[in-house]
């Protein structure tokens, strides 16, 4: 009995402390690329991007489902981004509201003989609709039958896409405007890379580029943040401050921690583990010989990224997936505990898919990278910390009735690990506002950094909670549904600051 307390006592010890060893080294690769971001990004002429005739093309995808409350205003403002080449594809997964109505009244929508090619299985598309007004000839809408999941949808959107590359996204979000010039300029710097050989001259900037490894980038994402409480605008956002409510408010804070820190991190070591659902640019090429989304998955964000770097190692072909450090994409989160669980809920559940979906990369030296570094920190640091933090829960309470505890040393720990959450989270705060400004005074970021505080005891415990919950779901087979979040939808706040 005390071997195998030992045992477990010295396994979580070195579970935590690498943990937090590997949140203090993403912190350090994000310092290192959000600046080396900002100094290549000072040099940028994305101007001259726009009118270059080399831009590719965008097809900016968003599948619906009972999104009858913000629809219009989000078509919008896709319609309105600035770049001089994209689409807009609307998949209507067979809403059961007034989503399709709305579209064809608003948009003076009509069904049209559409060739559309069927790549990727999806349930059957019925309509596909165009405008006669020449103001949104970049609209298109997808009317299929309901696939149950955000995935078939996506699918049908890229299966009908005439660009390259497509960006993702929910009808729920409000993109900025440069949103597309930013993300494709990822693909772009490599594909420019590669065009060059060793000492020559480059006609577009007349430099030398040394390229030693170019490799394809696949995927870009971009940082997300909650739009609760924003002052929106015809699809703008033009007033940026915190969410109101306390559980919005704690999800602005872990996006920032997870974007700002995390992702970024992931993004120098080429290890990015997966690109938001929310918002997303991809390489169509390869996504369709990947296979496209999984459409029984609830975490496609995380499942396709995964099929696309497998399908490159395969195939021997060298790749990379980037992240930009500036907030592109504003969600509308979860303004209460039962959406809130249903997302978090059905993220669990997403989780446990693609480790069981993905098991045969989990520590395959021939998918390196992913097999070695992205797929172990998925299983040990996303899928098993709930586990091994409720295992150490109960632990920690028979140790307190059988009056086991040394006090002294259990409370230092405690303190250290609750102060060390709360440093992580305010560096990520802090940074992300001395970095870019987005909040309009420092009290906004005082009063954000202070939710750190609050997050290990009332914020992560539901993290956690559900999490586990969406385990079970998965272990049992219980069915989800997506697109049933109830969105409050955007309009103009007025204020005084």
């Amino acid at each position: 009995m005390d071997t195998l307390r030992k045992f477990f006592e010295g396994g979580v010890f070195i579970y935590g402390s690498t943990m937090l060893l590997m949140y203090a080294v993403l912190a350090y690769m994000s310092y290192r690329g959000i600046r080396k971001f900002r100094r290549k990004s000072s040099f940028t002429n994305y101007d001259q991007l726009l009118d270059s005739p080399l831009t590719p093309g965008i097809s900016v995808i968003a599948p619906a489902f009972n999104e009858g409350v913000t629809i219009i205003m989000n078509v919008r403002s896709l319609l309105t981004l600035n770049y001089t080449r994209f689409e807009v594809i609307i998949v209507n997964d067979g809403s059961t509201d007034d989503t399709l109505e709305k579209l064809i009244n608003e948009f003076a929508l009509v069904q049209v003989d559409f060739a559309y090619n069927e790549r990727i299985k999806t349930q059957p598309v019925r309509r596909i609709f165009k405008s006669i007004n020449t103001a949104y000839d970049k609209l298109m809408v997808i009317d299929k039958v309901n696939g149950k999941s955000k995935a078939d949808a996506s699918n049908a959107g890229i299966n009908a896409a005439a660009f390259d590359y497509f960006l993702c996204t929910d009808v729920d979000c409000i993109i900025e405007k440069d949103t597309l010039l930013r993300m494709i300029k990822p693909f772009m710097d490599e594909e420019h890379m590669k065009t060059k050989e060793v000492g020559e001259p480059c006609p577009e900037c007349g430099y030398v580029h040394v390229v030693e490894d170019s490799r394809r980038v696949i995927a870009t994402g971009a940082t997300l943040r909650i739009a609760n409480s924003c002052e929106v605008d015809e699809g703008v956002i033009v007033r940026v401050r915190p969410p109101e409510k306390l559980l919005p408010r704690f999800q602005e804070m872990e996006y920032i921690r997870a974007y700002v820190l995390g992702k970024m991190g992931w993004s120098m070591m080429n290890s990015v583990p997966n690109v938001s659902g929310g918002l997303g640019l991809f390489d169509k090429e390869v996504a369709i010989k990947a296979g496209g989304y999984d459409h029984k998955s609830f975490a496609e964000d995380m499942d396709i990224v995964t099929r696309m770097c497998a399908f490159m190692i395969d195939n021997e072909l060298k790749y990379a997936v980037r992240y930009i450090p500036t907030t592109q994409c504003w969600t509308e989160g979860p303004p209460n505990m039962k959406i809130f669980s249903r997302q978090r809920t059905r993220w669990g559940r997403g989780l446990g898919e693609i480790m069981t979906i993905h098991r045969k990369i989990l520590f395959n030296p021939r998918y390196k990278k992913l097999g070695l570094v992205i797929m172990p920190y998925n299983l040990f640091f996303e899928f098993l910390a709930p586990i091994i933090e409720f295992a150490g829960i109960l632990y920690y309470i028979f140790l307190i009735i059988t009056n086991q505890v040394n006090w002294e040393y259990a409370l230092i720990l405690l303190l250290f690990v609750y102060l060390y959450s709360v440093m992580i989270t305010t560096l990520a705060v802090c940074w992300d506002q001395l970095t870019y400004g987005y909040y309009k005074t420092w009290r906004e970021v005082i009063a954000l950094a202070l939710m750190a505080f609050f997050e290990p005891l009332v914020y992560h415990p539901l993290i956690v909670f559900f999490a586990l919950r969406g385990y079970w779901f998965f272990l049992i087979g219980k069915k989800s549904a997506w697109g049933n979040m109830q969105r409050q939808g955007f309009g103009k706040k007025k204020v005084n600051s």
